[in-house]
């Protein structure tokens, strides 16, 4: 059951990076036409900034959970290199925890945001009139697939921590050898 889960999570979120990836490549693509626009027909456009900015946040919460599934998240290890391999496990699991309550938080606050925009209509202050609520999805949509991989790593990591106190420091050494 826990494969399964850990499966599912993975595929949603190689697809929220995939689509990231895709939004920066729109962004780069919405750039250099404006870029050419202006600089060779002198026609700048209206809608190239808001679009690019909105791409480009999108980017960076879509992004999230991949940066923290691959561990490429920017980490400080003065405290931790001081510690042992099971104290750096649970204080893993710890902040882990703690960080997961404060995505929710996001989570909760980024959802009401959407929610208020779409309700009250509100719109971009440009000629484009974006429905806010687009853009702002990708709040709640980047702290949910956030959140899926904190559950998902303190679940393995509770897993692992629960294995490594069954075995004995002989059948460990068996383990990582064989």
């Amino acid at each position: 059951m826990v494969e399964l889960v850990d499966q599912i999570i993975q595929k949603v979120t190689s697809l929220a990076t995939v689509l990231a990836g895709l939004f920066i490549l729109a962004t780069a693509v919405i750039v250099c036409y404006e870029v050419i626009a202006r600089g060779l027909f002198d026609a700048p456009t209206e809608w190239s900034l808001e679009l690019s900015v909105y791409l480009v946040l999108a980017s960076g919460f879509l992004g999230l959970a991949a940066t923290y599934a691959d561990d490429k998240h920017i980490r400080v290890d003065i405290l931790t290199a001081r510690l042992s391999e099971r104290s750096n496990a649970c204080l893993t699991i710890f902040v882990g925890i703690v960080v997961t309550g404060m995505c929710f938080v996001f989570l909760v606050e980024s959802w009401d945001m959407v929610l208020t925009s779409y309700q009250m209509n509100n719109t971009s202050p440009s000629t484009l009139r974006v429905p806010l609520f687009i853009p702002q999805l990708s709040l709640p949509v980047g702290f949910l697939l956030l959140l899926l991989q904190l559950a998902r790593k303190i679940i393995l990591d509770i897993l692992d921590l629960s294995t490594k106190r069954r075995l004995t420091p002989e059948k460990a050494s068996k383990r990582r050898d064989g």
